[in-house]
């Protein structure tokens, strides 16, 4: 029989590739020592390079042959990226694992999409999908850090401000697409031209146009302002949710009649950070997972965020140990929890102020005197003493305890007779009936809505108002408070930047659309003053004039604000590296479980 020098070298090659399979395979198991990843790496490499090779040699093998070096290509394609991934472990790489249930109270989510998302659920989502071009680091809200920019720079250019900033060369999507200046220009000029609740913040606050944005090149953006803006506070807008710099390929590959592609990115992602949203079902849950092209990969491969309205459901998964982490429980639940074998607490400062809003637009709330009656007749140390157990701080004034130019004063304390006297003056002594929407579920804080909002009923009826408690799903609740459809509405509030214009830019100018225009209260020289409390340099200056705006909008404003809460959350005590910002989101990637 003679021997054909072809078939030979086949079936000398297909065994050696067969036996190369095996050690992989092997490795993959059993763990691959660092000082001989590079060979298992060169190995791959070669057996993927010879596996076209050895298929053509063997063609006239007969078709045993053939299936057999069919078989090891296969194995060969398996194998190749587990061998790869083992090897990179070893030579020091970490691939994140298991998964991290969150549990909270998720029902104001109205979109994912970064220029629409601007609601608390949704900012602490996105927080964790999309980057900005800076960041503030863990609860660091003093120093501004690097993140899709590597440096900027903020110059003078005599009728305007020109900010630039040059992008990091490594940052890509999760898409694998590379980010450019025009992704920055696309995101930005899109949030513009979306208008939704966010824009405001470009468009109010630091007074930008989808023409104030360019691409100098495909590495430098130049953003011009004019001078009656602020370049630092659109700075801190970057941190912000709205400042998520989305793929501009992928989203406008998802396009639909000219909706941006808000549509698609109502409930996916295109974004650079550590996870991508796999899925959002409405009122269930939201499912996070590792994005693989991120420059920080998370500890925790998967996050559940996983929709429990009742604080007492939150605390039987914790307890049960089928959540992680809990958002919403009660201070006496963390006191009784903590004692639980698993259990541990966290605690967070926090920014939100929980507050009433009255629409001038319902009568009698358009009487200045009518609105002071509601806020004197409230027991501010009821709620924060008894409902809250110690857990929140009374407060009455529009910048949140922690910001620059807050106001500690608290000149509100119940007093019936005087609210009835103040009713009296307004011609409305016998009182009157009002709705009073309020969330459902658990609020950020550790009370329940209805719980608040039986408190505050019962302190309004001993002056003759009938309120009537209208609770809805916090989505259908702003709404219609966004709409100017509430008569008073119980609800809360967080700066979307660090910095008191944060909260008086919303609070007092009604043409921002914002919580002024929600209660459609219109008071042209408040919002005047609050424009120019924020462009004022000087630090004296600024902080005497936001003392007396806040003492204005305090009594003449359409607010009642009830607290500042802090906030607690049930862990497993398994879980490491929870910090919560007061900002309200968490760096969820940097949670792991031991």
């Amino acid at each position: 029989m003679q021997i054909n020098p072809s078939k030979t070298r086949a079936l000398t090659l297909a065994g050696i590739l067969a036996i190369l399979v095996a050690a992989l395979g092997l490795a993959a198991c059993n763990g691959v020592p660092a000082n001989v990843q590079p060979t298992i790496q060169a190995g791959v490499q070669t057996a993927q390079a010879v596996a076209p090779t050895i298929a053509a040699a063997a063609t006239a093998l007969g078709p045993t042959v053939n299936a057999a070096v069919g078989t090891v290509q296969a194995q060969v394609t398996q194998v190749a990226p587990t061998i790869a991934a083992v090897a990179t472990q070893a030579a020091g790489g970490q691939q994140p694992s298991g998964a991290l249930v969150y549990a909270n109270n998720i029902d104001d989510i109205v979109s994912l999409d970064p220029a629409i998302a601007y609601e608390f659920s949704g900012v602490l989502i996105d927080h964790n999908v999309y980057e900005g071009l800076v960041q503030f680091i863990g609860a660091d809200l003093a120093n501004l850090k690097p993140a899709l920019a590597e440096k900027w720079d903020i110059k003078d250019a005599g009728d305007h401000w020109e900010l630039t900033f040059t992008l990091r060369d490594d940052a890509k999507f999760s898409s694998g697409n590379p980010v450019t200046a025009d992704d920055v220009v696309y995101s930005i000029q899109r949030a513009i031209a979306l208008n939704k609740s966010p824009a405001f913040l470009y468009t109010d606050i630091a007074k930008l146009t989808q023409e104030s944005v360019t691409a100098k090149d495909p590495k430098t953006v130049v953003i011009t302002m004019p001078k009656d803006a602020s370049p630092q506070a659109l700075l801190t807008i970057f941190t912000f949710t709205l400042g998520g710099i989305v793929d501009s390929k992928e989203v406008k590959a998802h396009e639909v009649n000219g909706d941006w592609g808000s549509g698609w990115l109502l409930d996916h992602s295109a974004g650079t950070g550590p996870y991508v949203i796999d899925h959002w079902t409405k009122d269930s849950e939201v499912l996070l997972k590792a994005n693989p092209n991120a420059s920080v990969q998370p500890k925790i491969a998967q996050v559940l965020m996983k929709h429990v309205p009742e604080s007492n459901n939150q605390q039987a998964l914790l307890e049960k140990g089928d959540a992680d982490i809990a958002q919403n429980l009660t201070p006496e639940q963390i006191a009784d929890v903590t004692t639980k074998p698993g259990v541990a607490s966290v605690k967070g400062d926090s920014l939100l102020l929980f507050y009433i809003g009255m629409n001038v637009g319902v009568k009698p709330l358009d009487n200045p005197k009518v609105r002071e009656a509601i806020r004197t007749v409230i027991d501010y140390d009821g709620i924060t003493k008894d409902l809250l157990s110690g857990n929140g701080t009374k407060w009455q004034t529009m910048i949140p305890n922690g910001l620059f130019g807050a106001n500690s004063d608290t000149p509100f304390q119940q007093d019936v007779a005087a609210a009835k006297a103040l009713l009296k003056e307004a011609g409305v002594e016998n009182g009157f009936e009002i709705e009073l929407g309020v969330p459902s579920g658990a609020a950020p804080g550790g009370v329940a809505w209805a719980d608040l909002a039986a408190k505050v009923q019962s302190d309004l009826d001993q002056i003759g108002i009938k309120a009537t408690i209208q609770q809805v799903a916090q989505a259908e609740l702003l709404t219609n408070y966004r709409a100017q459809k509430g008569q008073l509405t119980m609800i809360l509030w967080g700066p979307d930047f660090p910095d008191p214009d944060a909260n008086v830019g919303s609070w007092t100018d009604y043409a921002a659309k914002s919580i002024a225009y929600r209660n459609a209260w219109d008071d042209k020289q408040a919002a005047a003053d609050g424009r120019a409390a924020a462009l004022e340099t000087d630090l004296a200056k600024r902080a005497a004039e936001y003392k007396a705006l806040t003492e204005y909008v305090l009594h003449n404003g359409p607010y009642a604000v009830l607290y500042q809460p802090t906030q607690l959350f049930g862990v497993r005590s398994n879980v490491q590296g929870f910090e919560w910002n007061p900002m309200g989101y968490a760096d969820l990637w940097t949670v792991s479980k031991q």
